[in-house]
């Protein structure tokens, strides 16, 4: 027996006093003891259930509490302890009538009346919420957890700039709150004030080194501050704080995507998936690894599980859809191309770019295009721009673009760069793309007034420096392809805002004014289906570059792959715009053109495999087709020189390639589609003089390429014509398309001037050695 066996009261000092000081197994057994003799007793019902809350033995609290409550029906603080652990259980309808119970018997009740407005922010009621909290602080004002409570209900409600001042008095009055630092941090971050919310993060970490949420936190504002590398070790930490901390895990194996190292993004998105193997999400950026990685068989497989999981996964989806597409999967794009166009008409996300070459319905491309910037971009910054008039010594023109490096559109447009009128305008580059110290860089960064390298600093930290910069016209010329990052021109830093040769098609965006086309790319009749402004250009919208590097060594057939005899169809277009309908032409070609080949781009093993296996489909020997691997500018341009005849595809045309084709002299043929994407070869013929190569179906397409390949003189006297054409036809005559780009950007900038708003408008044809007039 008890020592003190027979004295409750005195069983129950002794409990209380182990219980303080730390003795918890001595503390438990007295109480128990207490109980035992007197099963009423509410003082030790209360302490026990306070003892199985500390050790998160909730389900043995509540019924303490609720004996407790029978015992003394007057104890505000034992009905308060049973809402208290009910909140924890999830039983918050009941936990609600007991903390009612606490503050009907105790009116000041600050602690109930602020766990009550926990309790009911749980259920959905913030507004019930907040008046709790605010009776709480006014019945005591330096109560610090409720001022950080009512601070996460006004964040809760998307008012974090109302929750801010609010954890700030939580944290003034109690200086070591790590978790309203915490609070402070991720509200601070809602309205895009990162370097402050990295403060307070890493501030709640000073007070407590292992806060695993707080580190993952941190690393999220430092990836959004484009500072990956510590982000990286921050989410290392919490993980190693918290095993199996699935959202650190993620996070992790996102940053360490964002850097290209996939091998170590897939191990970290495989503990998620050791740990929940149906995860639909982790299975997609598994997915997209995968595809990064070229290993397109695993990546649809991972993507095909993930709609298994969760058929409405819009991102399985997307990734599926992408990556069937890439490797030329026909199997699968086919039955997909009807699926996109439901989903898209629905409402739901994909791609905008890959919209292009799943359909040539410009209306269904801007319901896409719409859909895709409200998901990248789904809290609208507030505006930079507000509507102020200057008047800058110059035209004051920055390109933002995602490839100024080695990529197509870098030598599409770094003669146009170094041709631009410095009386009249300055020219700044903002590159969100990689350096890779290439030349085409080098060349470009030299070509600008200004240029700045911005790939690390977040989207608000860009749009506040193109506003410090006092841009007049800010030139999207990346639009929604890798790298680009629209957010800075939601949060509209200049008063005009274009885009411009990165994406072929409306960017769905009202923060765009106007999109540069030409009458073939993009008729008047398509302003429908564009949220920007059209304006024509007079000859091409696209610009090219009459100061490519030229190499005196022609490499010879044998050197490529090519058969040393025969005729060489060639498509140097990316694999994912051949669709069946092309290769059944081409395929149909090889056929009546004996030892003839067809020379393609090589970038994936798994395109490669399916176009060769789709030839065999046809009785086509796969040998037949040959693959080109990636090669530097200027060796790419003199291969052209080995092929006969370039053959487009469609819907989605030959930009660059068919330019680059041009230039060397090779014939392109063409079908003019329906939308921009599938009529930029056609504008790029007639530019060049040679529109009797554009053909308006695939029938007089085939006709017209196997004509060519059949009659040696025809073919030689169009590429004559061609030759002569490249210098006297306005498709290479830089000084000429500058001209008329600058007219465009000065009516731009006049109807700014004149308060106008934007509006459609054709440039009028500038007479060669002709410029305007100063501003």
């Amino acid at each position: 027996m008890h020592p003190t066996s027979g004295h409750p009261q005195l069983m129950f000092q002794q409990a209380a006093l182990a219980h303080d000081q730390g003795r918890v197994r001595e503390a438990e057994q007295l109480y128990q003891a207490v109980l035992a003799e007197d099963a009423r007793h509410s003082g030790a019902l209360l302490r026990l259930g306070m003892l199985r809350l500390d050790q998160r033995r909730l389900a043995d609290a509540e019924p303490l509490f609720r004996r407790a409550t029978r015992a003394d029906k007057r104890s505000a603080e034992a009905h308060h302890l049973l809402g208290f652990a009910l909140t924890g259980l999830d039983r918050l309808d009941e936990a609600v009538r007991s903390y009612e119970k606490a503050i009907a018997l105790q009116a000041g009740f600050a602690e109930a009346h602020n766990n009550l407005g926990y309790a009911l922010q749980r259920l959905g009621r913030p507004n019930d919420a907040i008046a709790r909290y605010r009776k709480a602080i006014s019945l005591r004002p330096d109560y610090a957890e409720a001022h950080n409570n009512l601070g996460n209900a006004h964040h809760l409600q998307d008012q974090s700039d109302k929750a801010i001042p609010h954890y700030q008095r939580a944290i003034q009055i109690n200086p070591g709150y790590a978790e309203a630092r915490w609070n402070l941090g991720t509200a601070l971050r809602a309205i895009g004030r990162l370097d402050d919310a990295s403060n307070a993060y890493a501030a709640a970490i000073a007070i407590r080194p292992n806060y695993a949420e707080a580190h993952n936190s941190l690393g999220n504002t430092l990836r959004a501050l484009g500072r990956s590398d510590e982000a990286i070790a921050h989410y290392e930490t919490a993980i190693a704080v918290r095993d199996n901390y699935r959202e650190a895990l993620v996070n992790l194996g996102d940053a360490l995507l964002g850097l290209m190292r996939e091998d170590e993004a897939i191990a970290h998105y495989d503990r998620v998936l050791a740990i929940q193997p149906e995860d639909a999400d982790i299975l997609c950026r598994r997915g997209d690894a995968l595809a990064r990685m070229r290993r397109d068989a695993d990546a649809i497989g991972c993507y095909e599980t993930a709609l298994a999981v969760d058929a409405d996964h819009d991102f399985a989806f997307d990734g599926l859809a992408r990556t069937a597409l890439a490797s030329c999967d026909w199997a699968r794009t086919v039955p997909l191309r009807g699926q996109v166009a439901t989903r898209v008409a629905s409402g739901r996300f994909f791609d905008a770019f890959s919209c292009l070459s799943y359909s040539d319905d410009a209306e269904l491309h801007l319901a896409c295009a719409r859909h895709y910037i409200r998901h990248q971009v789904p809290v609208r910054p507030a505006p930079l721009w507000r509507g102020a008039h200057w008047r800058n010594d110059r035209i004051r023109v920055a390109y933002v673009a995602c490839g100024f490096h080695d990529h197509p559109t870098a030598y599409l447009t770094a003669e146009l760069i170094e041709l631009h009128d410095r009386s009249r305008f300055e020219v700044i580059g903002i590159s969100l793309g990689p350096d890779d110290r290439s030349e085409i860089r080098s060349r470009l960064k030299a070509a600008f007034d200004a240029f700045h390298d911005v790939r690390d600093r977040s989207d608000r930290d860009v749009a506040a420096l193109l506003d410090d910069m006092r841009i007049d016209i800010a030139i999207d010329r990346s639009g929604y392809t890798v790298n680009a990052r629209p957010a800075i021109f939601a949060a509209r830093p200049a008063p005009i805002q274009v885009n411009y040769v990165g994406f072929p098609g409306s960017l769905g965006a009202d923060f765009y004014d106007y999109v540069i086309g030409d009458a073939t790319v993009l008729p008047i009749e398509q302003q429908p289906f564009y949220s920007e402004n059209i304006v024509h250009l007079p000859d091409c919208y696209l610009p090219n570059d009459s100061r490519r590097q030229r190499t005196t060594h022609i490499p010879t057939r044998e050197d490529v792959g090519l058969p040393s005899e025969g005729f060489v169809f060639c498509c140097f277009n990316n694999n994912y715009k051949i669709t069946p309908a092309v290769f059944d032409v081409w395929m149909r070609l090889l056929a009546q053109v004996p030892g003839s080949a067809l020379w393609l781009y090589g970038d994936r093993a798994g395109a490669e495999s399916h176009l060769r296996r789709e030839a065999a489909a046809r009785g086509i020997d796969p040998a037949r087709l040959v693959f080109a691997p990636r090669l530097p500018q200027h060796q790419h341009l003199a291969r052209h020189r080995l092929a006969d005849l370039f053959l487009d595809t469609l819907p989605y045309n030959a930009h660059t390639t068919a330019s680059d084709a041009l230039w060397t002299g090779l014939p392109v043929v063409t079908c003019k589609g329906k939308s921009f994407a599938g009529r930029v070869a056609a504008s790029l013929l007639q530019a060049v003089g040679m529109p009797d190569l554009v053909t308006s179906d695939l029938g007089a397409y085939e006709r017209l390429a196997l004509r060519l390949a059949s009659d040696p003189a025809m073919l030689g006297t169009l590429r004559q014509r061609l030759q002569q054409n490249r210098m006297s036809q306005p498709l290479f005559h830089g000084d000429r398309y500058r001209r008329h780009l600058e007219s465009a950007y000065t009516t731009m900038w006049e109807r700014w001037q004149r308060g106008d708003a934007p509006a459609s408008f054709a440039v009028v044809p500038v007479p060669d050695g002709a410029d305007q007039a100063t501003i």
